[in-house]
């Protein structure tokens, strides 16, 4: 029985805009009225699409979005609650199922692959289908890509950006096939799987087909790419970034100073802008200075998309939503949803939702939860009484607004929740409580959000099976039903 699953069968002066507010807009969300005349005024926009671009928020689940749009307001000096994202504004929009073909709650692999191919596979699994055996190479399995489809069928352009590694296994679902996530180098691949013929992620980024490989990269993993004498992890003696150099017209860049110079040159880029995973936005301000923001990459592979005259398809991941949520950072989390939303703002300011359809979504949720609070409450701090006091849980001691059901800041054995005395909680290295402790956040395996605007965004509705959302893009992109 098989268990292949697929649901439904040089630039022009002036285009280089990469200067960045970093003063939040506040923005409050539309009163009813407004938006049920908005509703109904809706035209379902039925044309096909030039452009996609997808943005998958991390481990951003209704939860998530919901603290960060509070967050966001509040640190705007507005209300949290009635604030609206980049991406509420959106006019349509559901919820996704997420699951695997062998577990209830997702990984990113099989989430992200959902989304990029229409199949659904096993946890770990990138770009194959749901016959596919953890770690076991069976080339046989991989299925097409969104991105190389359009590019290989369509003669489209293909972007990807990622604060993650760019062998991580969201991004690497846009360009790669692998049976399991961890194959990001070549050293981490074991010798049957090298000669079964299986290549590493790193290896099929760089050295795909002309028309299959990404025209521009951006995002962290830069240890992946390079061989042990230039500091990187590699032992086959491939120097992925000096290959990708020697291509005409080609560039691999460290910093913003340097992506920016390639882009006013109009060159494919290959960004690498820390050894693996790019540093949270909430160390910015003294370690990382050079290093571009989510926003900025997103700004630069639309900039340089946009000179393809048949388009492109372009993935954006805010990867550290998920990262810092594993690691009980919750500060750090809702920065990165924050800065998703810039991302998203600066897309739909870039493009024309004529011809580029958008789409926000995730992979997969995380177990964040929203206790209380007064709409005044600082959303990252305690639930307070009426006397302004911390209002008490019934273990006697203080309760946080927001609080995670597993994670490194769960109880140890035999000990209650600590009782928070002299604890900022809203603190950037603060370890939220949680109600199990284990050393890594879980995934949770409820529905998340999506939203969409342009070409095909109408068919964004209702409750839908996240491979799903792959019909929908390639719909708009007018592929056939399967690849030929």
């Amino acid at each position: 029985m098989t268990l292949r699953i697929h649901p439904c069968a040089g630039l022009a002066a002036g285009v280089v805009a990469l200067s960045i507010s970093m003063t939040a807009v506040a923005v409050q969300a539309m009163e009813p009225q407004a938006a049920l005349e908005a509703a109904l005024a809706r035209q379902p926009a039925t044309e096909p699409a030039k452009n996609i671009i997808l943005f998958i928020g991390d481990g951003m689940g209704v939860s998530t979005v919901t603290a960060t749009r509070i967050l966001a307001g509040q640190r705007a000096g507005v209300d949290g609650a009635s604030y609206d994202l980049a991406f509420d504004t959106m006019p349509y929009g559901g919820l996704v199922r997420t699951y695997s073909v062998d577990g209830l709650v997702t990984d990113s692999a099989n989430g992200a692959s959902a989304i990029t191919t229409g199949y659904r596979t096993i946890n770990g699994g990138i770009g194959v289908d749901g016959a596919a055996r953890r770690g076991v190479c069976d080339t046989a399995r991989n299925v097409p890509t969104l991105a190389q489809r359009a590019k290989r069928e369509l003669g489209k352009a293909v972007g990807v950006v990622s604060t993650a590694a760019l062998t991580d296994a969201t991004p690497a679902a846009f360009y790669a096939h692998a049976p399991t996530r961890s194959w990001q180098s070549d050293v981490d691949m074991p010798p049957a799987a090298r000669q079964a013929g299986c290549v590493d992620i790193a290896a099929q980024l760089v050295l795909a087909d002309d028309d299959l490989r990404p025209d521009i990269a951006l995002g962290g993993g830069a240890s992946f790419f390079r061989t042990e004498a230039e500091g990187g992890r590699r032992k086959d003696g491939q120097d992925l970034a000096a290959l990708w150099s020697a291509r005409p017209n080609a560039a691999v860049v460290t910093d913003r100073d340097g992506m920016n110079a390639a882009l006013t040159a109009g060159r494919d880029m290959l960004g690498l802008f820390a050894e693996v995973n790019m540093p949270h936005e909430v160390d910015r301000p003294t370690a990382t200075p050079q290093i571009p923001t989510l926003e900025e990459m997103t700004r630069a592979a639309i900039a340089r998309l946009a000179t393809e005259p048949q388009g492109y398809v372009l993935l954006v991941e805010a990867a550290h939503i998920d990262k810092a949520h594993h690691a009980g950072l919750l500060n750090a989390s809702l920065t990165e949803g924050i800065e998703l939303s810039k991302a998203v703002a600066a897309a739909r300011e870039l493009t024309d939702p004529a011809d580029t359809l958008i789409i926000v979504t995730a992979d997969h949720s995380h177990g964040l939860t929203i206790n209380g609070g007064e709409r005044g409450d600082d959303v990252l701090g305690l639930i307070k009484g009426p006397t302004g006091a911390p209002r008490l849980a019934g273990d006697g001691k203080p309760l946080p607004i927001l609080l995670y059901a597993t994670g490194p800041g769960g109880p140890e054995a035999g000990e209650g929740r600590p009782a928070l005395e002299g604890v900022d909680v809203t603190a950037i290295d603060h370890v939220r409580q949680a109600g199990v402790l284990i050393g890594s956040a879980a995934h949770t395996g409820e529905d998340v959000p999506a939203y969409a605007d342009g070409p095909g965004a109408y068919l964004v509705t209702g409750s839908m099976d996240q491979p799903y959302l792959f019909q929908v893009m390639r719909h708009a992109l007018r592929l056939p039903a399967e690849a030929p």
